[in-house]
């Protein structure tokens, strides 16, 4: 069986794994499947398929299931190693991606606000402004496989921008935590009639 979550320790193997697709590819995988049968439910060519399949087996995000004999060939069936998979911040540059779990998603949330109360007490301490950043919208999305893709693109937008500015030798320089989120949007009135039936 498939492990819960499998950490990602190396910027190289982030790197894999962030390519356009292949967190999609881990998700079907859940349930083994071969790159012929990937290929004929995504309807994209089997070559281009088995391609991202070779490089994520090859940094251990695939495992071998079994292997079928079909004719002359013999076709491997892979399965995704893990359920869930989260990049260290210091593999990715402070990149962390987990598409999966709300209790990770709860625990940032909470770290945030644990950070910025102590943070906000510094900076009234010291008499000094605190910078930050808060964007915010909202997205109707069509489908699942839609969504998929928008935290895909997301993800890997968010690596290449975090690559491009992070500089770990820049004297002076100080770090600032990014996090992005997405949960199913709620209206203000089901939010209180939620807490309403929790009292």
């Amino acid at each position: 069986m498939p492990a819960m979550l499998q950490i990602v320790q190396s910027a190289e193997k982030a790197a894999v794994l962030l390519q356009p697709g292949r967190l999609g590819l881990l998700e079907r995988l859940a349930e083994p499947d071969s790159a012929a049968g990937l290929a004929r439910r995504l309807g994209i060519p089997r070559q281009k398929v088995n391609y991202h399949l070779r490089e994520l087996e090859r940094e251990g995000f695939l495992e071998l299931f079994e292997e079928r004999r079909k004719g002359n060939c013999i076709e491997r069936v892979v399965r995704s190693t893990a359920r869930e998979f989260l990049i260290a911040p210091h593999a990715g540059k402070a990149v962390t991606a987990d598409r999966f779990s709300a209790a990770y998603l709860v625990s940032t949330a909470a770290r945030v606000i644990r950070d910025l109360a102590a943070l906000c007490l510094r900076a009234r301490r010291a008499g000094k402004r605190l910078a930050t950043l808060t964007l915010e919208t909202e997205i109707r999305f069509a489908s699942a496989e839609s969504r998929a893709a928008f935290s895909e693109e997301l993800t890997a937008s968010i690596a290449h921008l975090a690559a491009k500015y992070h500089n770990e030798r820049a004297e002076g320089g100080r770090r600032f935590r990014v996090v992005a989120a997405a949960y199913p949007a709620i209206k203000h009135e089901e939010s209180s009639n939620e807490s309403a039936n929790l009292e």
